[in-house]
């Protein structure tokens, strides 16, 4: 039958069995429900069936429906190439003479004897390549699948634990399950083995006799009434903890499990009240709770805490987590006649349980929070925070020269190296802050309703606290650093994508700002908010990549000498090109304002400058002799105050003569780094460079300022010669800046000349040189031959 066929024939069984039993009571229509809930959940399932309706009900007819679908889900899930079967022979006739589980599990079961077979109840060849967490209750389902790959990876995990096994007759078992890591036929596998748990309705037909009746009368057990002797042998043999009291709540019999547990002899306990001997508490907070036994002495009824685990406190020793229930005896005649309570320990499982969450949240190497779990508690901040209820600060680290240690020295190295800086960033923040390891070198720190400048004296400190951490590896020592990125969390933050993407950003900025490392880049809600509305984040990610794949390209375009017998000067400007993704051009208008705002220019212009040089060397720049090649600086970078050794470093190497070079830098740029402008031009030029100030009357320089620094040519905006040729008021204009440049003994030069009416007028008021569409447009720097 086709896989699609099954599943009509499996939606017409449940539905025609739903029709069928639609006038049951309550009770029964919500077993319907759990079976309905269930069929919806194993039919969503991609590939072939797996898993079987497990319904909680005591009803015979909606336990023979979940029967009747589970043979028809095992007939369905059957692979259609079962694997052979493992532990043939000697291992397999004793694994079926043992009274233990034992099974082979890979991928799913290799091996399973009959005992574990009949507890699921088919036959031992339906169980082969299932596997054992498709067979476990819900809510075991990914400590078993995890506990299972870890352990056949030889990983750290669990090596016993308990868990419940639903039948493919929706029966429930309880095992205690041990796992072990063997060679099976030539390839890692699991030895499983384990042992039933005795049930809770077990026990107390033991010691309650009404209920013992009860049970006998369906068949489920032989009636042993309390005080036999083979009731007392059984309580003495359970491996569950079990304390009867009497009409007063005292202790009347602890079985030898109890006595353990509670670690007091049933001498001594005889008599005492419950409450004397252990304290019961919450597990979450440990706030004492109401005593179950009294509960169920005062009301009659049975108390069962289920699911919630309460902590028994017991004084000079460590608490234990344990399932509580508490039934009242009865006599025959219906009077009371104490209670019994039973203990189930689960504090091995609720620490397995804890362990696996902790490795689930946690990096495994620093034990700080892992990136999944980082990302939770940011998108709970960042929720507070547009509610306006807090703000917080996300900071973004990124280690410096992290990659120096782990090629010289191994990765064992850097590995120490990590956990040093973790705790370095543990020790900086308050316990309610977070710290977290999202991967390779870079970690993150949330900072709970932390103020903007506290924020950025905690990045200080930890700048400075890692980079003076001399980190020491057999006979070397290795000095680091870090850059942080800081974002605050506001009302107008962005998606947690969004936020992290900031703060990665500004993270980046830091590192590039100083080439030293250990510096800060702060990001505020704000800039994030209009950075989003203007689309620069996307423009940001693009700088980011053209950076690291050098995705940027060279242009030039000519600059012509207004008189024929002008040997001298620049011959051209160099433009710098980005490509998209895609590999289209992105104009310089779309990405500068962005590499502005977020500090990225001084990083373009290095690689501008050090292309350029190369350019020259290798012929592919050919600047005829004694002209030179025009090279833009903008503002960010004159602030760099490692820029100008940048510059004579390139040419030292390249061997270039600097009288080739002729740096622009825009009015505003110099005016607002005058004290580096004045070192960079004055060292630069001193050597044979020349200097023009581009965009001159764009801005409100000082003229008294500039005429201080040694330049060579003014560049007049091109707002001005645009329609020079019939603006009267430009035209003007120009006149009076190149009187203004003679007086200073600058040459001028005309840019964005467009057509010949504004070249004939800036030839008639007296520039020197021309650049513009008229005499060429950008041409793509040639490729090296």
């Amino acid at each position: 039958m086709s896989l699609l066929g099954l599943l009509c024939l499996l939606l017409a069984i449940a539905a025609s069995l739903l029709f069928a039993l639609w006038w049951m009571q309550r009770r029964e229509l919500g077993g319907i429900s759990q079976v309905n809930e269930q069929l919806d959940r194993l039919l969503s399932q991609r590939g072939p069936l797996s898993g079987r309706v497990y319904l909680q009900s005591e009803e015979p007819r909606l336990q023979e429906l979940a029967q009747g679908l589970n043979r028809v889900l095992v007939r369905a899930s059957e692979p259609a190439d079962k694997p052979q079967p493992a532990g043939t022979g000697l291992f397999a006739e004793l694994a079926d003479r043992t009274h233990e589980i034992v099974l082979i599990h890979r991928e799913g079961i290799l091996f399973a004897n009959q005992h574990f077979a009949s507890l699921v109840g088919v036959e031992r060849e339906t169980l082969l390549g299932r596997s054992l967490a498709d067979l476990v209750a819900p809510e075991f389902t990914d400590l078993v699948a995890s506990s299972l790959a870890r352990r056949l990876e030889d990983e750290p995990a669990p090596d016993r634990f308990e868990v419940e096994i639903v039948g493919f007759q929706a029966q429930v078992s309880r095992l205690e399950l041990s796992l072990q890591r063997i060679n099976e036929q030539g390839a890692p596998a699991l030895l499983i083995t384990g042992v039933e748990i005795v049930q809770t309705m077990q026990v107390k037909a033991l010691v309650e006799p009404t209920y013992a009746q009860e049970l006998a009368a369906t068949g489920i057990m032989q009636q042993a009434p309390a005080g036999s002797r083979g009731a007392d042998l059984a309580l003495e043999c359970l491996a569950e903890p079990v304390v009867t009291v009497d009409v007063q709540g005292d202790v009347a019999y602890l079985n030898p499990a109890a006595e353990k547990l509670l670690q007091v002899s049933q001498v001594d306990a005889r008599g005492k009240p419950l409450g004397e001997l252990v304290d019961i508490a919450e597990d979450s907070d440990r706030r004492s709770m109401l005593d179950p036994v009294q509960q169920a002495l005062a009301g009659n009824a049975a108390v069962y805490l289920g699911r919630r685990t309460v902590a028994l406190r017991r004084p000079g020793s460590e608490d234990r987590l344990v399932e509580v229930s508490a039934s009242p005896l009865r006599r025959t005649n219906g009077d009371s006649d104490g209670a019994v309570v039973l203990l189930h320990d689960v504090t091995e499982l609720r620490g397995t349980a804890r362990q696996l969450s902790y490795q689930a949240t946690h990096d495994a190497l620093t034990g700080l929070v892992n990136r999944r779990e980082f990302e939770r508690r940011l998108e709970d901040a960042v929720e507070t925070a547009r509610r306006g209820d807090s703000t917080h600060i996300l900071c973004y680290l990124d280690l410096d020269r992290f990659k120096q240690v782990n090629d010289t020295s191994g990765h064992q190295a850097g590995d120490r190296l990590l956990r040093d800086v973790a705790r370095l960033l543990r020790e900086a923040v308050r316990d309610s802050d977070t710290v977290a390891r999202l991967g390779g070198d870079e970690f993150a720190m949330l900072l709970i309703g932390c103020p903007l400048d506290k924020a950025r004296q905690i990045a200080d400190d930890v700048c400075r606290k890692v980079g003076e951490h001399r980190f020491v590896w057999r006979d070397r020592i290795f000095q680091v650093g870090v850059s942080v990125g800081i974002v605050e969390l506001a009302q107008q933050s962005g998606s947690v994508e969004e936020v992290l993407a900031a703060a990665d950003s500004a993270c980046y900025v830091a590192k590039k700002q100083s080439a030293a490392g250990s510096s800060v880049s702060i990001y505020s809600a704000r800039d994030e908010a209009a950075a989003r509305s203007s689309g620069e984040i996307h423009w940001l990610q693009q700088l980011q990549t053209a950076i690291k794949q050098e995705r940027f390209e060279l242009a030039t375009q000519t600059i012509m000498p207004v008189s024929p017998t002008m040997r001298t000067g620049p011959a051209m400007e160099v433009l710098v090109r980005m490509r998209d993704d895609a590999g289209q051009e992105v104009p310089p208008t779309d990405f500068v304002r962005a590499a502005e705002r977020y500090g990225l220019m001084g990083v373009i212009d290095r690689w501008v400058v050090q292309k350029s040089l190369d350019a020259i060397v290798s012929g592919q720049l050919a600047v005829p002799a004694g002209r030179c090649v025009a090279i833009n600086i903008s503002g960010q970078t004159l602030g760099d105050t490692q820029f100008l050794e940048f510059v004579v470093e390139c040419f030292d190497r390249t061997g270039v003569a600097p009288s080739q070079v002729c740096f622009e830098m825009s009015e505003s740029a110099v005016v607002a780094n005058l004290d580096h402008a004045r070192r960079f031009v004055g060292v630069l030029h001193g050597i044979g460079c020349r200097f023009a100030l581009d965009d001159f009357g764009s801005g409100v320089g000082s003229f008294s300022n500039l005429k201080t620094l040694p330049l060579d040519y003014l560049k007049i905006d091109g707002a001005f010669t645009r329609n020079l040729g019939s603006d009267s008021v430009n035209q003007a204009m120009v006149a009076a800046m190149i009187q203004l440049a003679r007086t200073l003994n600058f040459q001028v030069i005309a840019e964005q000349v467009e057509d010949a009416a504004a070249l004939e007028a800036a030839r008639r008021l007296g520039v020197d040189f021309i650049q513009g569409y008229v005499i060429s447009r950008p041409q793509p720097l040639p490729l090296a031959a």
